[in-house]
C-alpha cells in the first residue's frame, strides 16, 4: 500500500523550503499561516541570510539608493517556522535529506525547492572576472561603489532585456556624467506593443542611453566588450544582465531536470521523478497551455502558494489541483520619474493598453512594494492572498497532456 502523509507516524510532517526568494518565501509564509495552530506540521526555511532580497529593486541598490531592511526573523516571528541560515550544498532526493553548509543535515517529508536562478557568468568568457551582476544586494552594492569612483566614463550593460533596461535608465538618471550603453541581441522592449516600445525608446533617448542591438558579446575584457565579428565597445565598467542559470543541485540530486537544469514538474508542481518534491519559481520547469512559464515575481509567488496549498491537501488525503497561471502585465521602471506598464494577455503577449509617465510610476511602485506586505498577510490571513489570474482558456491543458504527466512520473 502506498504511504500517504496520514498513514505515517504521529511525528510532525516535515516541510523544508529551500530559498527565501519570492516563490520560496510565499510557500513558507502561506504554509505557516495555515498551520500555526497545528502541531502535526513542522516547517523549516533555509536561506543564505536573514534578509529578504527585493530583486525587483536591485537596479536601485546598484545606483546607491537605500532600500528597506526586510528581516526574515521579524516576518516569521510567532509563526513556528524555523529559519536556517546557510548555503544548500546538496540534496539527496532518495534519502530525503538536505545538506546545509556541508555541516548540517535536514530531513524532510516534503521538500519545496525554490533555489532560484542567477546571472549566467560562465557561457561568455571574461564575465566572471570583469563584469558585475545583480544577483544579490551585495553584488549590487559593489557595483554602486564602483560607479561612485567614476567621474566620467562608459558603463556597458551586457543584455538588452527588462533587467538591462531598468538598470540602464536608473544609472543614466542617477549618474548623468557617465555614458550608458545597452548592448545585446534584441531591440530593447521588442516584446512590448508598438506604442509602449516607442515610448520606451523616447525615454532611453532622453536619458542619453546608447543602444547597440543585433550583436552578440563573445568576451568581456578589462576595458571593453568584444563582439562577434571583431568589433569592440569600450567600457570602464560592465554590468552583466544577459541570461541566467540555475543551481546544479537539483540535477545532482537525481531529480529530472530540463535542458536548463530546472526541475520538470507535473500539473501540480511536483517533480515528475520525485513527487515528494515541489518545485517553485524559476527553479521549476512549468508548462501551461500557452507553453513554458518564465521566471518572474509575478508568476513565482503563485507557484509558492500553490505548492503550500497542495501539500496541505495531501495531508488531508486529497489530490492536489492543477496549477494554472496567466500573466497580466509587464511593469518596467525607467528611472525614478518614469515608467511604462504593458498590459498583456495571459500568454504574456501584449495587449493594446499600456500606461506611461506618472501613472505608470505609481503602478510599478505599487507592484514592486507589494510582496513584503503580502507575505505578512500570508502569515496571519492566508486565504486573503490565495488568489491570482488563472488565465482562462490560455492555460487549460488537455486530458492527454495531464495524463502524460502521471505516466512520466510513474504514478
Amino acid at each position: 500500500m502506498k504511504e500517504t502523509p496520514n498513514s505515517r507516524s504521529a511525528t510532525p510532517h516535515r516541510i523544508v523550503v529551500l530559498g527565501a526568494g519570492y516563490a520560496g518565501l510565499a510557500a513558507a509564509a502561506f504554509a505557516a499561516g495555515r498551520t500555526k495552530r497545528r502541531d502535526d506540521v513542522q516547517i523549516t526555511l533555509v536561506n543564505a541570510g536573514v534578509r529578504f532580497t527585493e530583486r525587483l529593486r536591485l537596479h536601485m541598490t546598484a545606483t546607491g539608493q537605500q532600500l528597506a531592511d526586510l528581516d526574515l526573523r521579524e516576518l516569521l516571528a510567532d509563526t513556528g517556522v524555523e529559519l536556517v541560515c546557510g548555503w544548500v550544498t546538496a540534496v539527496d532526493a532518495d534519502a530525503r535529506t538536505v545538506r546545509v553548509d556541508d555541516r548540517r543535515t535536514l530531513s524532510y517529508d516534503t521538500l519545496i525547492y525554490g533555489l532560484g536562478s542567477v546571472a549566467d557568468t560562465t557561457t561568455v568568457a571574461g564575465v566572471e572576472e570583469h563584469a558585475y551582476t545583480l544577483d544579490s544586494a551585495r553584488d549590487a552594492q559593489s557595483f554602486a561603489a564602483h560607479l561612485d569612483r567614476l567621474e566620467t566614463g562608459t558603463v556597458v550593460i551586457g543584455g538588452s532585456g527588462l533587467t538591462g533596461v531598468e538598470a540602464a535608465t536608473e544609472i543614466a538618471e542617477q549618474y548623468p556624467g557617465l555614458a550608458v550603453v545597452l548592448v545585446g541581441r534584441g531591440v530593447p522592449g521588442a516584446h512590448l506593443s508598438t506604442g509602449a516600445q516607442a515610448y520606451l525608446h523616447t525615454v532611453l533617448d532622453r536619458l542619453g542611453v546608447g543602444i547597440i542591438s543585433g550583436v552578440e558579446i563573445v568576451k568581456v575584457l578589462p576595458d571593453a566588450v568584444a563582439l562577434a565579428g571583431g568589433d569592440t565597445v569600450a567600457a570602464d565598467v560592465v554590468l552583466w544582465t544577459s541570461g541566467v542559470r540555475v543551481s546544479p543541485i537539483a540535477a545532482a540530486a537525481g531529480l529530472t531536470v530540463d535542458d536548463h537544469g530546472r526541475i520538470v514538474t507535473d500539473h501540480a508542481l511536483r517533480s515528475v521523478s520525485h513527487p515528494d518534491v515541489y518545485a517553485v519559481g524559476d527553479a521549476a520547469s512549468i508548462v501551461q497551455g500557452y507553453g513554458p512559464m518564465h521566471g518572474t515575481c509575478q508568476g513565482g509567488m503563485p507557484t509558492g502558494v500553490h505548492a503550500a496549498v497542495s501539500i496541505l491537501r495531501e495531508l488531508k488525503g486529497k489530490e492536489p489541483k492543477p496549477f494554472r497561471f496567466g500573466y497580466i502585465h509587464i511593469p518596467l521602471s525607467l528611472g525614478r520619474s518614469d515608467a511604462v506598464v504593458q498590459f498583456t494577455k495571459p500568454d504574456d503577449t501584449p495587449r493594446r493598453m499600456y500606461l506611461t509617465g506618472r501613472r505608470a510610476v505609481w503602478y510599478k511602485e505599487t507592484v514592486t512594494s507589494s510582496p513584503w506586505p503580502t507575505f505578512m498577510r500570508m502569515t496571519k490571513y492566508p486565504w486573503t492572498t490565495a488568489f491570482w489570474p488563472h488565465g482562462g482558456r490560455y492555460t487549460r491543458r488537455s486530458d492527454k497532456e495531464m495524463a502524460s504527466d502521471a505516466t512520466y512520473s510513474g504514478r
